[in-house]
């Protein structure tokens, strides 16, 4: 999928350089007013710094998330073996964010493996992968594929290569661009949760987070505009759920109804926690850290 971010929108023409020393100066002493007036000194509603998703603690926390609603559980780093299929019409899904055979994202994972460990035993299945990607089908894959899968998860390169692929295609681009949107830990990790399960375009038979920020767009403003930032998220989540109900294979609407909406309206913007949701039927929480 594209992983270019659209542009910000067009800015200012710059103060003529007789003025850029008074102007900065100025635009420091406003940004720091009104950070003392919202924040109190930048931080959160808790009193705690606020930090991006990408600070290890908030990263970590956004993967147990991610982990509830595609493997079932909280603990994330013991998904790398997971696969199977799961009958939403994209083949295999496996590994720590759900990579897909039918996407292409799988193909992505095992080439990184492949050049890290040349002779591994998923590298032969490349071809494979590539005949498959469009589609649900197994064809020159079955259980040895998934067999070398779950073995490959033992190995720290393999480990590497799934970590590299998620930043790189989904959580990098997402946390910029939920930066640039003036957006809290909370909003970034929205957008990153909607890159994983959604992708970055539209596909045939799904909407991507591309459609889905556009129609937020046209609903409210976000922070970097000048916007509410729970008004600009519940009308992002707004445009989530119709995406996810015009997708046969997700029609559950949990993930953001009875979680991340839930987080909104507690005004948990820096995921502070204790965080109590439910996806899928099954509840969750997380204590602390």
């Amino acid at each position: 999928m594209p992983r270019t971010l659209q542009p910000y929108g067009a800015r200012r023409a710059p103060a003529p350089a007789w003025q850029a020393w008074r102007v900065k100066p100025l635009r420091l002493a406003l940004a720091a007013t009104v950070a003392l007036a919202l924040t109190g000194c930048s931080a959160s509603a808790s009193g705690s710094p606020e930090r991006s998703l990408d600070d290890p603690a908030k990263k970590d926390i956004a993967m147990r998330l991610v982990s509830s609603a595609e493997n079932s559980s909280l603990d994330w780093k013991a998904q790398y073996g997971y696969i199977e299929d799961i009958g939403d019409g994209r083949g295999y899904t496996a590994g720590i964010i759900g990579f897909c055979s039918g996407t292409g994202d799988m193909l992505k994972v095992v080439e990184r493996y492949a050049k890290a460990r040349p002779g591994n035993a998923l590298a032969r299945f490349r071809p494979a992968l590539r005949a498959v990607e469009g589609s649900d089908s197994h064809e020159g894959l079955g259980a040895a594929f998934t067999a070398a899968w779950t073995k490959a998860a033992g190995d720290r390169a393999f480990r590497a290569a799934q970590d590299a692929e998620r930043d790189e295609a989904y959580f990098d681009p997402a946390v910029a661009r939920g930066e640039a949107d003036g957006l809290s830990s909370l909003g970034q990790f929205i957008y990153y949760d909607a890159y994983v399960m959604h992708g970055y375009a539209d596909a045939k038979g799904s909407v991507g987070f591309r459609t889905m920020r556009a129609e937020a767009l046209a609903a409210a403003d976000p922070p970097s505009e000048g916007g509410d930032e729970e008004a600009y998220l519940n009308a992002f989540l707004d445009a989530r759920v119709a995406a996810i109900r015009k997708e046969p294979s997700h029609s559950d609407t949990s993930r953001v109804e009875t979680a991340q909406r839930v987080f909104v309206r507690e005004g948990r913007l820096q995921l502070e926690t204790p965080l109590v949701w439910r996806v899928y039927g099954e509840s969750f929480r997380i204590s602390g850290g």
